[in-house]
């Protein structure tokens, strides 16, 4: 990747081109963000389209499901038959000038295509970065079968760790796994890229959601490896500090995040209970954590008589972590929202912002996320397609003509 200075200010990978191949979260969400920093991603969807196009209600205007809005802005798209050869050369050409190749099929899908990337593709391509996404890697005693999130989290004991006593292992309530898969993605690729501008060469960066749900678990797998006491459920405590976890204010609930004793001291000052700093039980991290009902009892009876907005703005002022336990309207109603740019509009298209700042080169939500094959005749003929080649790809059912509604209300 070779880009003129001046470009840099549209984005700081202006001027790469991705294919993407990938569907549902991990791959999208990788993809999603090298396009709101200036990549221009192709997003290529089998013929029944991307799954998550009708993961609904609730759908947008256009009949697409807001998750598939969710993790694809700012690309162009079109849908192609990989399984057949005609296919899979459309494919071929796009990789002609391609920067990088994302794609969460089964292991061994792109090889049975004669389009794996040792054998195939990093001999004809030499710069291209391979980035294949998946459950669990392509060999091993797991290798080659397939991944979901809420699986995983299950195998790989975060759902062991999540929920309290009471209500049992609990799937976390985000996809994490696919989430933070995505993001490993995308740093393999900029480590790749980053590789390529000393070897001119490109590399298979590979991302799974298996390794990624393990080191998910801290410190949980770390304090089980040092102590060999297997780690439980703690609601919303933490196994190392306290107090950390969420109480019931006189209006609401909140969350406290204190981590050292400096704090701890400031917090007891502010909630007029200074007789704690004197109890033995409570002196340290390592007693409060010793008596961690004990203490849990006492704030629990003096944090009701407390407005918790007015408290968490107080503790937070004298630089002690809190906060208040908001659904997700009140999260984005906070003014702070706005002041981060965390809620934009593109096209019509309203979504969470961009959460990486770079000062010099800032991303941007650039277009909204692609109707199905909508993008076809400007991607194949910037590969180098005649409208008669781009129709007869169409006719043919190679290429899905645009307009084709793959909802599914």
């Amino acid at each position: 990747m070779s880009m003129p200075a001046t470009d840099l200010t549209r984005g700081a990978v202006t001027g790469l081109k991705v294919v993407d191949l990938s569907r549902v979260l991990a791959g999208p969400l990788c993809t999603q963000m090298l396009a709101d920093h200036g990549a221009d991603v192709v997003k290529i969807e089998p013929p029944s389209g991307d799954e998550t196009r009708g993961l609904g209600p609730p759908f947008d205007a256009a009949g697409q499901a807001a998750y598939f809005g969710a993790v694809n802005r700012g690309k162009r798209g079109m849908a192609l038959d990989l399984s057949c050869p005609e296919g899979r050369a459309v494919l071929e050409a796009l990789l002609n000038d391609a920067d990088v190749l994302v794609e969460n099929f089964l292991p061994g899908t792109m090889e049975r295509w004669g389009l794996g990337y040792e054998a195939d593709l990093s001999e004809r391509f030499p710069r291209l970065i391979y980035c294949a996404i998946s459950g669990f890697g392509v060999d091993g005693p797991l290798g080659g079968l397939p991944g979901y999130d809420a699986v995983l989290q299950a195998m790989c004991g975060l759902m062991s760790i999540n929920g309290s006593q009471d209500s049992g292992a609990t799937r976390v309530g985000v996809p994490i796994v696919d989430y933070v898969t995505g993001y490993n993605a995308l740093v393999g690729v900029l480590l790749a890229l980053a590789a390529r501008e000393r070897s001119g060469r490109g590399q298979r960066v590979e991302a799974t959601l298996f390794d990624t749900a393990l080191g998910l678990l801290v410190p949980h797998a770390a304090n089980w490896i040092c102590s060999g006491n297997v780690p439980g459920r703690l609601g919303s405590a933490h196994p190392n500090i306290a107090p950390y976890d969420k109480f019931a204010a006189a209006d609401g609930e909140i969350f406290l995040g204190i981590l050292n004793d400096g704090q701890f001291r400031r917090f007891c000052q502010r909630v007029k209970r200074g007789d704690l700093l004197d109890d033995p039980r409570f002196r340290t991290n390592a007693d409060r954590l010793r008596h961690v009902a004990a203490l849990r009892a006492e704030l629990k009876r003096t944090l009701a008589g407390f407005k918790s907005d007015a408290l968490c703005r107080e503790l937070m002022q004298a630089g002690v972590p809190a906060g208040v336990v908001n659904t997700v309207p009140q999260a984005f109603a906070q003014a702070h929202v706005s002041h981060r740019d965390m809620l934009v509009e593109s096209e019509g298209h309203r979504a969470p912002g961009i959460p990486v700042k770079l000062a010099q080169t800032p991303g941007r939500a650039s277009r909204r996320p692609p109707r199905f094959g909508e993008h076809a005749n400007d991607i194949l003929a910037d590969a180098g397609f005649d409208q008669h080649e781009i129709d007869s790809l169409i006719e043919t059912g190679v290429v899905t003509p645009p307009g084709k509604d793959t909802a599914r209300r």
